[in-house]
């Protein structure tokens, strides 16, 4: 694997590696806390994770974090589940937030962009004058630390301003995109009763109005813990009865007040995708995000005050809490709500342009997508700003990163990154410091002790093996909600190697240090031993033009055999003809494995989609291993419950 791309796609140039926080930061570490002076990152990686707790001390110093109690030590317990980190110490994120208020009120904290594409900017003492207003309301209606206020929002500034608020009461932030129907809202928000409600009228997607007052009037009614209503008029319309209204409770002048809370304390609640059964509601700290988005932001992705930071996201997906986070490191954050190809494929890059955006951080889909429709972001846009393109939600194909590097810039560092909404942050990805391989996520962040490991829990370079983690993060999960004695989180991290953090995915480690990741390893391809992740196919069988999206599934079949279909969704107007599937098994075979053909390629009218946009795998195999829809699958979930009928009666058929 290390000798596929001995060239590098990209390389930093001098000034750039000089001038990177992440250099910094190393030469300051070298003389307060003896991390390694020479050596570049690959040393300073190896003294993170031998020396963690010096190095966890090392970034809350550097980034001033402000305990208001000091911490009596880094790390109390240091066991995986229920690592303890800095016990004693209390703070508030929200502080964190919002201290550039301080030196930048005037200029912008968010930059609020919809389908006109033209950006309105929150100004830093805007955003801290309305979180104190909404603050103090919060406290009037009795929220109290720990209790839960729920956002039914899209990615405008209201959202940003009702998470601040609710960490600066020390209430705990949870919330849903308002294309989740009432099911998919109710099984997430159910779980952890909250108490008050942030809800929009509407949205606007794809040149649309979406009026969403029946669903907001079932969450009312299926939510009994529910004190307060706050309606935020998108489409215009008045508050329904017995709701409160946005404007009256950010019309205030209060300065905010952060109640101190300890470190582990929850932030927010975010959910798994929930395909197979309930989401799992997710918890993390407050201390946990901030240092570790601190980490993040500041030294991996080289984030600053004079920064924009545009990340395509919805409030219903992890990157959206991560965008927000942003704030941290006193960047200006760029809130896009609307659709990511409207009124063209190209809609993304106008918007980073439009907003002078330094870092743009999209999904592997839409890069493949842009690739496909023909887009040409340089010769269509001024992104001269762009210092950065990142994406996430999947691997970006080889095919990607050509494409970004030919049609956006040649000096254009690339970050594909892989991380989860369980640690809602990265293991493996940008370093501002270091080449970019094609292919290639450029190196595991720093702390993390990313490991590829076999079944036995030898550790691997150059095979592929288990994504795990050997060493706690601080933003692992405090817990799960509603799982009392830990069973469901440590079954779903750490049933397979004790101790460890075992992700679910299929990863190689190269001997030069950079990571590739092949998908999931629950929905992993094994032919006669030899196993494949589902990505390294679609990546092969999606450059035909002819193919809009696949998938592809592996089953185990009663009498011990394997069968291995791809499923195939075709672009308009092409055929799956002798010719097209002669083409799709000849790009398999020379270019992956002529072990992982597959046994029949089928037509199909579309590719189902968790609520985030990631193919779902193991739910269509259970599907064809003859399991029961209602069983098989979460219907809240999935982008498009009627596709599923397919895989249903395909698995009829075959019974």
């Amino acid at each position: 694997m290390s000798t596929e791309n001995p060239q590098p796609l990209w390389q930093p140039d001098p000034q750039r590696i000089a001038r990177a926080q992440v250099t910094r930061f190393q030469s300051w570490a070298a003389q307060r806390y003896g991390a390694p002076a020479d050596g570049g990152y690959a040393a300073l990686h190896r003294w993170s994770v031998d020396e963690l707790e010096t190095f966890w001390t090392a970034v809350t110093d550097w980034f001033d974090v402000r305990f208001s109690t000091p911490p009596t030590r880094v790390l109390g317990d240091r066991s995986m589940p229920g690592a303890e980190w800095f016990p004693g110490a209390t703070l508030n994120y929200a502080e964190h937030a919002l201290r550039a208020a301080d030196t930048r009120a005037d200029e912008p904290a968010l930059l609020h962009v919809d389908e006109s594409h033209e950006p309105r900017p929150v100004t830093w003492a805007e955003l801290r004058r309305q979180v104190g207003s909404l603050a103090a309301e919060l406290r009037a209606l009795g929220v109290r630390p720990g209790d839960r206020v729920s956002g039914y929002l899209p990615n405008v500034p209201q959202a940003v301003v009702a998470l601040l608020a609710t960490a600066a009461v020390g209430g705990v932030w949870t919330s849903c995109a308002p294309d989740f129907g009432a099911r998919s809202v109710l099984d997430r928000f159910q779980q952890v009763e909250p108490v008050v409600l942030f809800t929009v009228d509407g949205y606007r997607y794809g040149g649309k109005e979406h009026d969403r007052r029946e669903v907001v009037a079932e969450l009312r009614r299926e939510l009994p813990t529910l004190r307060a209503v706050v309606h935020v008029p998108l489409l215009g319309t008045d508050a329904p009865e017995g709701a409160l209204d946005w404007a009256a409770l950010t019309g205030g002048d209060a300065e905010p007040v952060f109640e101190q809370v300890p470190f582990a304390h929850p932030l927010w609640v975010l959910y798994s995708s929930g395909t197979t059964g309930l989401p799992k509601a997710i918890v993390q700290s407050q201390g946990g995000i901030l240092v570790e988005h601190l980490k993040q932001l500041g030294l991996h992705c080289d984030l600053g005050p004079e920064d924009r930071f545009f990340w395509y996201t919805s409030t219903g997906w992890m990157m959206w809490n991560f965008l927000v986070s942003g704030l941290l490191t006193g960047t200006t954050i760029v809130l896009y709500d609307g659709s990511p190809g409207y009124p063209d494929t190209g809609a993304q890059w106008r918007i980073a342009e439009r907003t002078g955006a330094t870092l743009y951080g999209t999904s592997a889909a839409y890069v493949m997508a842009c690739r496909k429709a023909g887009v040409h972001p340089a010769r269509d846009h001024d992104l001269s700003a762009v210092q950065c393109v990142a994406t996430t939600g999947s691997p970006l194909p080889p095919d990607g990163f050509r494409w970004l590097h030919d049609e956006v810039r040649d000096d254009l560092w690339i970050a594909s990154v892989s991380g989860g909404t369980d640690v809602c942050s990265c293991f493996a990805g940008a370093v501002p410091t270091l080449p970019v391989h094609t292919g290639e996520l450029q190196a595991p962040g720093l702390g993390t002790d990313l490991q590829s490991w076999d079944p036995e829990g030898h550790p691997l370079i150059d095979e592929v093996g288990e994504l795990v983690v050997t060493n706690p993060m601080p933003s692992m999960p405090v817990h799960f909600w509603n799982d009392p004695d830990g069973t469901r989180y440590h079954d779903s991290y750490f049933a397979t190697y004790p101790g460890v953090w075992r992700h679910g995915d299929w990863i190689t480690i190269t001997a030069r240090g950079s990571v590739v990741i092949h998908g999931r390893s629950d929905s992993t391809l094994n032919r006669q031993g030899v196993r494949m992740g589902s990505a390294d196919i679609y990546e092969v069988v999606e450059r035909l033009p002819e193919i809009k999206e696949s998938l592809v599934i592996g089953i185990e079949q009663p009498d011990g055999g394997y069968w291995m279909p791809l499923f195939v969704h075709l672009a308009p107007g092409a055929v799956l003809d002798e010719a097209l599937l002669d083409r799709i098994k000849r790009a398999i075979r020379e270019q992956l494995s002529p072990r992982h053909l597959p046994d029949e390629v089928i037509e199909v009218p579309g590719v189902p989609h968790t609520l985030t946009g990631k193919r779902i795998e193991v739910p269509v195999k259970r599907l064809l291993q003859g399991t029961p829809l209602d069983k098989a699958v979460n219907p809240g979930s999935i982008d498009n419950l009627e596709l599923l009928h397919f895989y249903e009666d395909l698995a009829r058929k075959r019974s």
